[in-house]
């Protein structure tokens, strides 16, 4: 044993033990902490639902144009025909996009009956002879004049947002929905006249949109469970039987899962040619542009069916990508929906957020094979301006929402731009003089500290 220089043995000094902070040099570990800040942070939902919309969109455009080239060819029309009102239809909506964004709550409040009203009366005027018009065997359009149209059913998926948030806050604020009677009326018999004049026309899909919207603001409320299922097993009877009724719903039930056209009335050819696109498209796709099924073997390429040519052209990579903004645009809005205080920001975001995940995942199902074809476009993706301007709207409420979180308003007032900074006040001589003034003392500093 070595011995120290006054003849004792040396002290055995313990190790220590590893601090916190070596512990946290694991690269997961502080990748996963890094993550949990920036999820953590005030403005994150905010990037997030502006972010996300905005990809979307420009993606749709992209796929928009990439996938009706085709069709308009065959109509006789030019090549950017369906792109070019698209994108039109993009700047109205992102006009709209931001106005709502900067609305206050209280006008946001104040819009809900008069929308309700104009929906009502425009869904209404969509069955009166000479007025509407049918489109793929719906009759839910009005002409407005040459190739524009404007569905109004897809207005009242915004109405009946906006409305039944405010109607439930305020029932909220009086405490009554401890009552039943409170919960459902009017809420509910609103609800169902809005999808009475759109099953009118016979368009089902949106039906079933509004249907998930009046789920989502009566679970939002707290509805009991027994209320809330009684109301799903009056709705789910009334689809089956509207179903059960209609040998073209009954048809495209049967093709759920089906790989191969078949012979008679189901003959499942837009579903199987649906999943060839996606089937040929692989990890990476075939190459933008480079689709062979919107070559006329698939229709509503450029509608209903656009997550397919994605799928076809873009690949495994694309419409993950896709996916995972709508899970982002969906996560943003269900915690803004959970970190306010203010009751209709709460339904209004919730019922957005229902609306939205709700489309995209009943588009996507159809596209995959799991769900049946129900004829609805892809949030802010499929071609459509009916659907993409009080979607963008909507979208808008959601951004507005956002800001408003704790802690997002200041942090967006100390945000310095990059650009354009304000400069101090005074005239133009008077800030030269002090930039002079400041040179002058720098210049005595340098001197006097012996700098040359």
């Amino acid at each position: 044993m070595p011995v120290s220089r006054t003849g004792r043995p040396p002290v055995q000094r313990a190790a220590r033990p590893a601090s916190p902070g070596i512990a946290g040099d694991n690269p997961l570990r502080r990748l996963r902490d890094r993550a949990r800040k920036a999820w953590d942070r005030p403005l994150t939902a905010y990037y997030l639902i502006l972010g996300g919309s905005m990809l979307i969109t420009v993606l749709g455009l992209v796929m928009v144009y990439s996938a009706s080239q085709i069709t308009a060819l065959q109509l006789s029309l030019p090549g950017s025909f369906f792109f070019r009102k698209q994108f039109l239809a993009a700047l109205i909506g992102g006009a709209l996009l931001f106005a709502a964004s900067r609305m206050p709550v209280k006008l946001h409040r104040a819009l809900a009956y008069p929308i309700l009203a104009a929906a009502v009366f425009s869904m209404a005027l969509v069955q009166v002879p000479g007025v509407g018009m049918s489109v793929n065997g719906n009759q839910n359009w009005i002409s407005l004049g040459g190739s524009f149209q404007i569905q109004p059913s897809e207005f009242g998926k915004l109405a009946l947002v906006l409305w039944g948030a405010d109607l439930i806050a305020r029932k909220q604020e009086k405490r009554l929905l401890t009552q039943w009677k409170h919960m459902l009326v009017p809420l509910v018999p609103v609800a169902f006249l809005l999808l009475g004049l759109i099953m009118l026309g016979g368009d089902m899909g949106t039906a079933i949109i509004l249907t998930a919207i009046l789920f989502g603001l009566l679970w939002l409320a707290g509805a009991p469970t027994r209320l809330f299922a009684g109301v799903l097993s009056v709705a789910g009877l009334i689809g089956v039987i509207l179903i059960k009724t209609s040998p073209n719903r009954m048809a495209r039930l049967a093709c759920i899962g089906a790989t191969e056209p078949k012979a008679g009335a189901a003959d499942c050819w837009q579903a199987v040619h649906g999943i060839y696109a996606l089937a040929s498209g692989g990890i990476f796709g075939s190459g933008l542009g480079a689709s062979v099924e919107k070559w006329g073997q698939l229709p509503e390429a450029h509608t209903d069916f656009i997550f397919a040519v994605t799928g076809e052209e873009l690949g495994l990579a694309g419409t993950l990508s896709v996916l995972a903004l709508f899970a982002a645009l969906g996560y943003a809005g269900i915690r803004v929906a959970g970190r306010t205080e203010d009751p209709f920001v709460r339904y209004a975001a919730g019922g957005v957020t229902t609306w939205l995940i709700a489309q995209a995942v009943i588009n996507i199902g159809a596209v995959l094979g799991l769900l049946p074809i129900a004829g609805v476009p892809l949030p802010l993706f499929s071609y459509g301006g009916s659907a993409l301007l009080p979607t963008m709207f909507a979208v808008g409420l959601l951004i507005a929402f956002a800001r408003d979180e704790p802690g997002a308003r200041a942090a967006l007032a100390m945000r310095q731009p990059r650009f354009g900074r304000k400069r101090s006040g005074g005239s133009r001589a008077e800030r030269v003089s002090r930039r002079w003034n400041t040179m002058r003392r720098r210049a005595s500093a340098a001197r006097s500290s012996g700098e040359r």
